[in-house]
């Protein structure tokens, strides 16, 4: 990746009328439901900005929203790209670089994983306090681009404390069960077996799933603040374990999204000026 790339994009945004926003958001698989209360402004295809790559996941919009909510400059991708599409780490977490310098003071992510946790229940919110990288590589492997951050950043705390204090006061607040778990990122394509599942468990992560650990990395490099909810979408007990299809999946993203979305919306409305 090189700087000069960052720029361009950046560049191409702000001509196609995004500028200054204040907080981005990466919806994951299904959780599209706060795109449409939105008021939307500008929407560009990825294929359209430079160095972007096509998303190529059922239910990955693949667009970039810029609006207002609230009050709040919002720029909002609709869908995110994945190591087993055949992006590389550069691709994947290209896009959060250049919302970064566009302007974003914080970033929500959601996306979609499966249960290792036995607490937990088909569509429950999981705000992450903390993630196990098993993904076979690091999105700042390679020359550090200096302009952007430290060649050794610290993740003693990838996901802001603060953010994470806010979404689970308005969480109870709001009367959604938040919970907090660890985060395993893997490879994917195919979902884990048994004897994974239960080497993950015992590895001390509390949901799975195949994306967002790249993108709190490069967050991180750039101090940008970022808060992650995470949607059950599938129960991960080897002792009692079922075949799974994308509807299912897709089912219980969108129960899930809609409390997502109340807690989202709420944390924008109160967000202080950024």
């Amino acid at each position: 990746m090189k700087y000069e790339h960052i720029l361009e994009a950046v560049s191409f945004l702000k001509g196609s009328g995004i500028d200054q926003p204040d907080i981005g958001l990466i919806l994951g698989t299904g959780l599209d439901k706060l795109a449409e209360i939105m008021h939307k402004e500008v929407e560009i295809s990825y294929t359209d900005i430079p160095y972007f790559v096509e998303t190529t996941v059922e239910a990955h919009k693949g667009s970039l929203l810029f609006g207002t909510h609230h009050g709040k400059k919002i720029v909002m991708m609709r869908g995110r790209f994945h190591l087993y599409e055949g992006y590389s780490f550069d691709q994947i977490t290209f896009p959060v670089r250049v919302l970064k310098v566009l302007g974003i003071k914080q970033l929500l992510v959601s996306n979609a994983s499966g249960a290792l946790n036995p607490s937990y229940s088909l569509s429950d919110l999981v705000l992450l306090d903390d993630h196990i990288n098993f993904l076979p590589g690091n999105p700042l492997t390679g020359r550090n681009i200096h302009e952007l951050g430290p060649r050794f950043p610290d993740l003693s705390q990838p996901y802001d404390p603060v953010m994470n204090k806010q979404l689970k006061q308005l969480a109870e607040t709001l009367d959604i069960a938040l919970f907090e778990g660890v985060y395993a990122a893997w490879t994917g394509p195919s979902l884990e077996t048994r004897a994974e599942y239960r080497f993950l468990r015992n590895a001390g992560a509390d949901v799975v799933g195949m994306s967002t650990v790249p993108e709190v990395i490069v967050a991180n490099h750039m101090k940008l603040p970022v808060a992650v909810v995470s949607v059950v979408t599938d129960l991960c007990d080897p002792d009692n374990l079922q075949p799974l299809t994308i509807e299912q999946v897709l089912h219980h993203a969108n129960k899930g999204s809609r409390k997502l979305s109340r807690l989202f919306d709420k944390y924008i409305q109160t967000a202080p000026e950024l």
